[in-house]
This record gives C-alpha cells, structure tokens and sequence, in this order.
C-alpha cells in the first residue's frame, strides 16, 4: 500500500512535533496530512506555534495513531520544503469542521508542504506496509 492509499483508509488521531530555532519542542493535534506524492505530505497550519517553529526549524515529526484499540500507526519524519498561500488550493486542502464565518474568524491558513524524510510503524523499527509507487 502506497502513503496516499494508508491516509485515504486511515482514521486516527495525527500529532505533529515540532521545535522552534533554539530546540524548545511543542505538539500538536492535526488533521491526518494530505499526501501529495509518497514523499510529500502537506498540513493546513495557522500561524500559531507549530507553524513558527517549522519557519524556523524546518525538521518535523508526525505520529498517527490509527482509532480502533491497539498500537497501529505510523512515525512520519519530515523536512519542510516549501508554503503555498494560494487560496484556492488552501481551501480546497481544509478539511471543514466549522463554518466559513468561524474559519476566517480563527485567522489565514497556509499550506505547509514537507518531504517525508522516513516512516516507521507506531511501535518499533519494522516494516510499515508502505511501499514507494
């Protein structure tokens, strides 16, 4: 199974660690990233913490912990390459879970856009299932 194939099945909870320019580590909660090719992702970030800390420093971490009991999920390690402000790909990126009114409220959005430098399964150094297309 490709990435894109295990992000469209998925379901779980998505935390992405980051760290700013002087190594002080935050977590957050996030939607599962969009996969754009099996070896990019992309995360709809506001400019909060996470989003600071990837301009400065741009080595991240996801980890997906797939619902349903058990330890099942992925360790993604990821190098930012690139934003994107377009809105139009931005929006059509936004998974909605607020109405249009309360998501401008909440402040613009960008497209942050990493390579997938690794996975690993949730738990251990084994295989993940994932193959390259």
């Amino acid at each position: 199974m490709t990435l894109g194939e295990y992000f469209e099945k998925a379901v779980g909870l998505c935390v992405l660690s980051s760290a700013d320019g002087h190594g002080q580590v935050t977590a957050a909660v996030y939607s599962a990233p969009r996969v754009l090719d099996d070896n990019t992702v992309a995360f709809v970030m506001r400019r909060r913490l996470t989003y600071r800390n990837v301009r400065e420093n741009p080595h991240a971490a996801c980890i997906f912990i797939e619902h349903g009991g058990g330890y099942r999920g992925l360790r993604l390690f990821l190098t930012k390459v690139r934003e994107d402000n377009d809105p139009a790909l931005i929006s059509r990126m936004t998974r909605r879970h607020i109405s249009e009114e309360e998501d401008k409220a909440k402040g613009p959005k960008h497209l942050v856009i990493f390579k997938v430098d690794r996975i690993l399964p949730l738990i251990g150094d084994g295989p993940t299932g994932i193959t390259e297309q």
